[in-house]
């Protein structure tokens, strides 16, 4: 199987205030950090080598990451200051990543999608760039991928557009040569700056496979909160992180635990996320917020309440 680069380095600026206590791909999902779960199904897919990149917070991805023997896959790292975005980070790691062919998988997001038939799809085309897509259902939320009837990718539709598209889920396979043209070490915000003119010079070189796999976002605070009670409700985790200590008189509802948490006696949560050692006082309740430790500046929307950094999911 070929490499696979996971997409780590960004600020998660959707995903705040979560993001300024971990990276996002190291928040952990169902009790398991993201990474190690997309690290585990490249994995049992057959991939052997992974690269991250790294920017934001990267000790937090390295701690739970390490080598990836653990994971049965050789994990290395692609350092980046500044940041260099979904076009200029594959750029940089491409020495590397040390193939032809490669994935490209976006660090905030699960996804079952078959990789070796995603792979095969793309050798078969002849293609450049090969992107995972479902149908569009939610173009308010979304932009869209749009697709001819030969499964080439004709152009992208803005979030909101009303022409039918399909949705990219965040696994693709891509050519080197699509990216060794690039300037070495220079930011380009993402794909879509690169992607519409590889179109434009080369119809059909970006092509679609159109997959029925489940798709499960981790984008926002909301959208983080509600896969992490799916998969804690399927058994595939558990809502409370290492070390949690609650108190048999408190109360916890479809909340989410970090580790080493400490739910004071009498204390209710319903709906909240609460991030690595926070300590939540007696007697008192809490409901549709995030809890973290303040260690600086708070966030915009965060508020300073009982010695706690909170802001409404």
């Amino acid at each position: 199987m070929i490499p696979a680069i996971v997409l780590t380095a960004g600020l998660a600026t959707r995903l705040r205030p979560l993001s300024l206590v971990r990276a996002k791909a190291a928040v952990p999902v169902a009790g398991d950090p993201l990474v190690r779960r997309i690290l585990r199904r490249l994995a049992a897919a057959g991939v052997t080598d992974a690269v991250l990149n790294l920017h934001h917070l990267p000790h937090t991805l390295t701690g739970v990451v390490g080598d990836g023997a653990d994971l049965g896959i050789r994990v290395r790292y692609s350092w980046e200051v500044p940041v260099l975005g979904s076009a200029g980070g594959p750029r940089r790691a491409l020495p590397l990543l040390a193939a032809p062919t490669f994935l490209i998988v976006n660090g905030d997001t699960l996804t079952d999608v078959d990789l070796p038939a995603l792979v095969g799809a793309h050798r078969s085309a002849g293609a450049l760039v090969t992107m995972a897509v479902v149908p569009n259902t939610e173009p308010g939320k979304y932009g869209g991928v749009l697709v001819d009837r030969s499964g080439a990718v004709t152009g992208f539709a803005g979030r909101g557009s009303s022409q039918p598209s399909y949705h990219f889920i965040g696994v693709q396979v891509a050519e080197a040569g699509v990216f060794a043209p690039l300037a070495q070490g220079t930011p380009i915000e993402s794909v879509g700056t690169v992607y519409p003119a590889l179109i434009a010079a080369r119809p059909g070189a970006v092509r679609a496979h159109v997959t029925s796999a489940e798709f499960l976002d981790i984008g926002t605070v909301d959208d983080y909160l509600r896969t992490s009670l799916l998969l804690a409700g399927r058994g595939h985790g558990s809502t409370h992180g290492r070390g949690a200590r609650i108190d048999p008189a408190a109360r916890v509802e479809r909340s989410i635990l970090w580790d080493d948490v400490e739910v004071g006696e009498g204390a209710v949560l319903r709906e909240c996320v609460v991030t690595d050692g926070v300590r939540v006082p007696a007697d008192t309740a809490w409901h549709g917020v995030t809890l973290r430790v303040p260690d600086g500046d708070l966030a915009p929307g965060e508020r300073r309440i009982d010695g706690l950094a909170v802001a409404s999911i």
